[in-house]
């Protein structure tokens, strides 16, 4: 299965010189947020495939104006042709008193701890979608930017073939890696577009 990920800005590829052949082979888009809702919606007309998302921590507009054709997993497990996908949306905390999609480390493990059950029952899952990378693990060193301990636990006690995430962009003045590994899982930051088999 080829899975065309994206994440924080969209694809002048895609969107701008718009094709659909750009788009054939693939059999699965997933978004891991901070995307324009119009972006996705306009992906979901001209494309024949389930386009999957989870909120990025500036996805607030989608309270109001979700995209079209596009189905939310953020805090549920998804399976797909067989293929298990656990969507974890959010940034870090760093707004004083909240925000809609920012979680701290506690939080953000009670959201784990309702979703064990059926994890459980699945026996596991294959992808990990989240917003935010996993702490130390290309993240970052101010606050928004932290990535969750939870998820460094999520691949040590699961195994899944593939971590996905986003938050962190190539332009920060940063060394950024696309693609990186641990234990048993291969980690992708999905920044614009990036393509996975499984």
């Amino acid at each position: 299965m080829k899975i065309l990920l994206l994440a924080d800005e969209e694809s002048k590829y895609l969107y701008d010189f718009f094709d659909k052949s750009k788009l054939e082979g693939i059999d699965l888009i997933i978004s891991c947020g901070d995307l324009s809702p119009n972006y996705l919606s306009f992906l979901a007309t001209f494309s024949r495939v389930p386009i999957l998302y989870v909120h990025g921590n500036h996805d607030v507009c989608y309270k109001d104006t979700p995209p079209g054709g596009c189905t939310c997993i953020d805090g549920k497990l998804y399976e797909y042709k067989g293929i298990r996908i656990l969507g974890l949306g959010g940034s870090m905390e760093y707004k004083y008193g909240g925000a809609d999609h920012q979680y701290s480390e506690r939080a953000m493990r009670k959201r784990i701890r309702k979703l064990e059950p059926k994890i459980m029952w699945k026996k596991g899952f294959d992808i990990l979608v989240t917003h935010s990378p996993a702490y130390r693990i290309n993240d970052s060193d101010d606050i928004p930017h932290t990535g969750f301990k939870c998820f460094r636990m999520l691949m040590e006690k699961y195994k899944p073939q593939y971590f996905v995430h986003g938050h962190v962009h190539i332009n920060y003045g940063r060394d950024f890696v696309r693609e990186s590994k641990y234990h048993d899982t291969t980690i992708i930051n999905a920044y614009e577009r990036y393509i996975i088999e499984i």
